[in-house]
Parts: structure tokens; C-alpha cells; sequence
């Protein structure tokens, strides 16, 4: 049986928005307007539960593209609402990702033309995101996206815990727009803005979102450049920091290990393991991390389809 507190919170939420809409429609007054605005954005902001815990990743697929238009309507209205910057950097950043991005990826051997123009559609997503984040620092912080343009790690000496949230989600956005843009000089030339996101969110908080963020790292630390030491031992490191503060229940940091570090090392044994133990993963033992898992357990099959590709495995028949 379905936990009730979760279908209630789910039925709260949609009253809310349909009640706040209803406002917003027939109040004149722009006070009343923004407030009937604002009550809409609350509850939308706070309603990432009710995709994440669905089973169902193609109905999640055909859904967000509403509620991220439907944000991005009420922050017309009320610009400067935060959570609703946030909502909406993360949610056109996971969208990107789960049903663009990865599809690209899938299509490229039967259609590089379309695999290219729908990375190219992702890029364009992710970089929407981002500028959603920058202006959710805006808010927080006056000033703070052009400081970060010209003095990066000045600029997010600023920012605090409370704003780690947002520091991710602008930071794994702009990351993912660089590492789709890798022939445009100007993106490449943000990379240290990206990273003093990213590393001030790690150090005000390490364990922000269950290890979010070293779960990030798995992989940037393999393209990092000017970090001390092995890249593949800072990846592993964060791998398993990313997994204590997980318990395990997540499928990403394998994927992720097993992508970015085994492939590198042609360690075909290790990335079988790994992709096989993000599968045995239940998606149904943590219900806030369901979908998550759903869409990394995709990729997971696909790479383990990909393997004669990736890896140089010596034919061991004895044939010439």
C-alpha cells in the first residue's frame, strides 16, 4: 500500500497550485497577483518529491516539459522567487539529462545527425538552467554572477550553506553545457567559474543530497586539470565518500566510477562489476530516490552494451 502521508502531501500540493492559479486569474490587484504568484511557485518548488518517487520514467518524460514551461511562466511574474529559481535550474538540468542527453547517447550509432542535434538541444537546456541558478545567487547575493565572471574564487567566498543547493545544480549545469561544447573556446574559458561553484559547495557542505556532490566529482576529476595528485585516486576517493553518505542505495556513483575511471583504465572487469551492482540496486528500497535510479539503471544497461567498444579485451581463444 501506498504511503498515505505521500498521497496527501501530493493532493496538498495540487490544491495549492489550483487554488493559487484561480487567485492569480481574477485578482486585479498586483499585490494579490504576486501573492496568489508567489503561493503558486512555493508549492511547485517544494513538489520535487512527486516525480522522484515515480516508477514510471516515460510518464515523468512526457510531464515535466508543463511544469518546468509553467515555472518558468510564474517567474515571469515574480522574478526574483527563489525557490522557483531553483526548481527550475534543477529541474531543466535533471530533464536534460535523463531524456535528452542520454537519448543522444543511445541514438548516435544508428543517426549521428540527430544524436548531434539532440546533444545540441541539451546544451542549449543546460545552459537555461544555469542561468536560472546565476540569478537564484543573484537574489542571494547581489552582484554575485558578474563578480564570479571576473574573480571567481573572490566571488563565491560569499555564498553560504543555505546556498549550496543552488551552487550544485548551477555548477553540474554548467559543467554538463562545457562538456557538450568541447570546440567552443568561450565555454571552455568558464570552466574556473564552474569549478568555484562546485568546490565552495563542497566545502560548505560535503554531504549535501546524500553526497551529490562528490558523486560529481567521480567523474570531473578525471578531466580536471591542476589538481594534485592521480586523478583516477581523487575520482575513487570521492566514489567511496559518495557511497557511505548514499548507504549504497544509489546506482549513480557505480555508473558513474565504472564510466569515468574503469573505462580509462580498460579495467573491463572492474566496470562489469560495478554496472552490475548498480542494477542489483532496488529502486523501491529508498522511494525519494526511485526515479534517480530508474534513469541511472538506464544507462547502466546501455553501457554494458557498449563494452566491446569501450574496452580492448584480448581475444582469448588462441585464434591468430
Amino acid at each position: 500500500m501506498r504511503n498515505p502521508g505521500v498521497a496527501s502531501g501530493a493532493w496538498g500540493w495540487a490544491r495549492s497550485v489550483v487554488l493559487g492559479l484561480a487567485l492569480a486569474l481574477v485578482c486585479g490587484g498586483c499585490s494579490i497577483k504576486r501573492f496568489a504568484v508567489n503561493k503558486v511557485g512555493d508549492a511547485l518548488s517544494g513538489g520535487g518529491t512527486t516525480f522522484a518517487r515515480d516508477d514510471d520514467p516515460e510518464l515523468v518524460r512526457a510531464a515535466v516539459p508543463f511544469s518546468l514551461k509553467l515555472m518558468e511562466s510564474l517567474l515571469a511574474e515574480s522574478p526574483r522567487h527563489k525557490g522557483l529559481l531553483f526548481a527550475t535550474a534543477s529541474g531543466f538540468t535533471q530533464f536534460a539529462y535523463a531524456f535528452v542527453q542520454q537519448d543522444a547517447d543511445e541514438l548516435e550509432d544508428r543517426d549521428l545527425a540527430a544524436a548531434e542535434a539532440m546533444r545540441t538541444r541539451a546544451r542549449r537546456l543546460y545552459l537555461r538552467a544555469r542561468d536560472y541558478g546565476l540569478r537564484g545567487l543573484d537574489v542571494a547575493h547581489r552582484g554575485f554572477s558578474a563578480a564570479l565572471e571576473q574573480r571567481p574564487l573572490e566571488a563565491v567566498r560569499r555564498a553560504q550553506r543555505r546556498d549550496v543547493p543552488l551552487l550544485y545544480w548551477t555548477a553540474v549545469s554548467w559543467a554538463a553545457a562545457i562538456s557538450l561544447s568541447k570546440d567552443d573556446p568561450h565555454r571552455i574559458a568558464e570552466i574556473p567559474q564552474m569549478e568555484a561553484l562546485m568546490d565552495r559547495a563542497l566545502l560548505l557542505d560535503e554531504s549535501f543530497d546524500r553526497g551529490a556532490i562528490h558523486a560529481f566529482l567521480i567523474t570531473y576529476e578525471m578531466a580536471r586539470q591542476g589538481g594534485e595528485g592521480d586523478p583516477k585516486e581523487r575520482s575513487r576517493r570521492h566514489f567511496e565518500r559518495a557511497m557511505e553518505l548514499s548507504q549504497g542505495r544509489l546506482a549513480g556513483p557505480l555508473v558513474s566510477l565504472a564510466e569515468a575511471v574503469s573505462v580509462s583504465e580498460q579495467n573491463h572487469v572492474e566496470f562489469q562489476a560495478l554496472l552490475e551492482r548498480a542494477l542489483a540496486v532496488d529502486p523501491d528500497a529508498s522511494a525519494d530516490d526511485r526515479l534517480v535510479n530508474l534513469v541511472m539503471q538506464r544507462r547502466a544497461r546501455w553501457l554494458l552494451s557498449k563494452k566491446d567498444d569501450l574496452f580492448l579485451i584480448p581475444d582469448r581463444s588462441g585464434t591468430p
